[in-house]
């Protein structure tokens, strides 16, 4: 899904396994990427459950997004992982939690 210039992923509980369409939501990201713009990824998660559990599997869930990127032809160095303030913010339900946010930082 893209809002506002974000794509957003969104994952099944305890999963960190992509869509394998997730490529195509990607199109606008990676063109930005080719002219050398840096791109932003951040994970969140659902406000239920175990938080230190939430945490890692929010990071296993960027990794992965990030992982997309690599192998759709962006360099490593133009990858910024970035740890939200708050890894919840914006989990107005549990499917909203559970979301890696990809932005043009």
């Amino acid at each position: 899904m893209v809002e506002n210039g974000v794509v957003k992923f969104y994952f099944a509980p305890g999963k960190a396994e992509l869509a394998q369409d997730g490529a195509k939501a990607l199109t606008d990201i990676l063109a930005a990427a080719k002219t050398g713009k840096k791109i932003g990824i951040s994970g969140f998660v659902d406000p239920s459950g175990d938080p230190q559990k939430n945490a890692e599997l929010a990071k296993e869930r960027a990794f992965a997004v990030k992982d997309l990127l690599t192998s759709s032809g962006v360099p490593d160095g133009q990858i910024v992982m970035v740890r939200p303030n708050d890894i919840k913010a914006g989990a107005t339900s549990a499917a909203e939690g559970r979301r890696v946010e990809v932005f043009l930082p």
